[in-house]
């Protein structure tokens, strides 16, 4: 600090800021984390009520909507959005694997994978696999063999049941957990080690003291055993990375808690406004209905008949008549707050027409193809982990299958591929690419490519261009050839009898 420095700090009795500790609790534990997502995912209002009750204890959790508690019964209704995001991303990057090789000179091969991916039921687990990564954050793959199948049995665990070891950011260790109830209604605890070269069981009870594998008819059959060339059995599998907890994935929800929570809040609201919005009838008290039986007043109920009796007016000319009264819904209110929830839930997220939501009717059919990029961009990333994963997912089943007929596990190289996804719809492209044409800047071969792309095979690509040149009476001509000598003079300028210039 110089001079100057120094005296205006005295001039102007400036003090440095002092040095201080903040300490932040975080609210949930991981596995807290994991079950909310799984619970966002599920979609169950009772179970989410019971959720963010049980678990809010810092005053902006108990401010929430799940969490409130109210005097008398309040209808609480969830949009069911996260599993419809999640279960549309499967249903999309299953639709668009298209198939595994092994390489050239690998048909035997293919044909026993085809047999192993059918039998094992491999489409529908892959499936199961993409949807639970995204819904609690990441998950494994488990192979083992039983007699009860003559190929791999493939299981995928999520976040919530399994855990791994990791030496140098290098994985060594994969730990599958199931829950089991013992005698008594003892909670008992399951603990598969899947490692490079072994595989171990530990069966704990819910105190943490480990118990006899015995102790269990499920896992009494149970033995450590090892594996021949160092083999893991299991592959993990993450899709995004979590920025909180090391190693592990992220949920494609997380961190969309507050603004779900005030979707559904909107969508609760308005069915209340509807409710309560139900006409209603004044009547006096001689006109109420009785029951014809008992002579009782019939009871008032929201659904068929709301009675709220008045007092008699006794006055000469007074008027014994029912009126009828209806407050007014301010539905452009709840449709706006709806569709602004809305769009801040699937931003970064999904495209609203992917899901064939149209918030803003206005748009044109180019805004709503940049929309779909957000879609693109995560479907792209799920691919991308698929890649990395599903290759070495095959290699360790068809291992697995080697040591089960008893042979030496082989090395494998299988590879994936997934076709392009097609953003806009096909009478979209229909419209972009006879424009093209029409305009002369596309061929038919060009065009045939960009509308049926992956899904037609380059034999019916072509099938198509002959038929469509067919129609329009395109020929295809051989092209003429260029006589390039003639007497004792050729185009090089060099002839036998002498040059073009001669």
């Amino acid at each position: 600090m110089n001079r100057i420095q120094s005296f205006i700090m005295r001039l102007f009795k400036i003090e440095p800021a002092r040095e201080r500790s903040v300490t932040i609790l975080e609210p949930h534990t991981f596995r807290e984390n994991v079950i909310r997502n799984k619970i966002w995912y599920h979609g169950d209002s009772a179970e989410l009520e019971q959720y963010f009750q049980k678990t809010a204890r810092w005053d902006v959790e108990k401010a929430r909507f799940w969490a409130a508690k109210a005097q008398g019964s309040v209808r609480k209704m969830h949009s069911g959005i996260v599993s419809m995001v999640i279960d549309r991303y499967r249903d999309i990057v299953l639709a668009d694997m298209d198939a595994t090789t092994f390489g050239e000179g690998q048909d035997a091969l293919v044909e026993l994978w085809d047999e192993i991916y059918a039998k094992s039921k491999l489409n529908d687990v892959i499936g199961e696999a993409i949807a639970a990564a995204l819904a609690s954050g990441d998950g494994a793959f488990k192979i083992t063999a039983d007699e009860c199948s003559p190929y791999p049995i493939v299981e995928f665990y999520d976040a919530e049941n399994v855990d791994y070891v990791y030496v140098h950011s290098n994985l060594r260790e994969v730990k599958f957990y199931t829950s089991y109830k013992g005698k008594d209604n003892k909670n008992l605890r399951l603990e598969e080690t899947y490692g490079f070269g072994y595989v171990r069981y530990n069966l704990y009870d819910d105190t943490g003291k480990e118990m006899p594998m015995d102790a269990l008819p499920e896992t009494a059959h149970l033995i450590d055993f090892g594996v021949e060339r160092d083999l893991m059995l299991a592959v993990p599998l993450k899709i995004m990375n979590s920025t909180r907890y090391k190693n592990r994935g992220k949920a494609l929800f997380d961190g969309k808690s507050d603004v779900l929570d005030g979707l559904d809040e909107v969508i609760s609201q308005w069915i209340d406004a509807v409710r309560m919005g139900r006409i209603k009838r004044y009547i006096p008290d001689r006109l109420i209905p009785r029951d014809p039986d008992t002579g009782q007043l019939l009871p008032a109920n929201p659904f068929d008949n709301d009675f709220i009796a008045i007092g008699d007016d006794m006055s000469e000319k007074a008027a014994q008549q029912v009126e009828i009264s209806q407050p007014a819904i301010s539905y452009e209110a709840y449709v706006s707050s709806y569709a602004s929830f809305l769009d801040m839930v699937l931003q970064g997220v999904m495209s609203p027409s992917t899901l064939g939501i149209d918030l803003k009717k206005t748009e044109n059919a180019e805004s709503q193809r940049e929309k779909e990029k957000v879609t693109l961009h995560v479907r792209n990333k799920i691919v991308d982990a698929l890649n990395e994963t599903l290759p070495e997912l095959f290699r360790v089943i068809l291992q697995c299958y080697d040591i089960m007929c008893g042979k030496t596990p082989g090395d494998y190289e299988p590879s994936v591929k997934f076709g392009e996804y097609a953003s806009p719809d096909f009478s979209t492209t229909v419209d972009t690419v006879g424009k093209a044409k029409q305009y002369g800047i596309m061929s038919i071969e060009t065009s045939v490519d960009q509308l049926y792309g992956d899904t037609w095979s380059q034999e019916e690509k072509d099938a198509e261009i002959e038929r469509l040149k067919a129609e329009q009476g395109i020929q295809e001509l051989e092209e003429p050839a260029v006589n390039q000598e003639t007497g004792g003079f050729s185009v090089q300028g060099f002839g036998t009898g002498g040059t073009v210039d001669e």
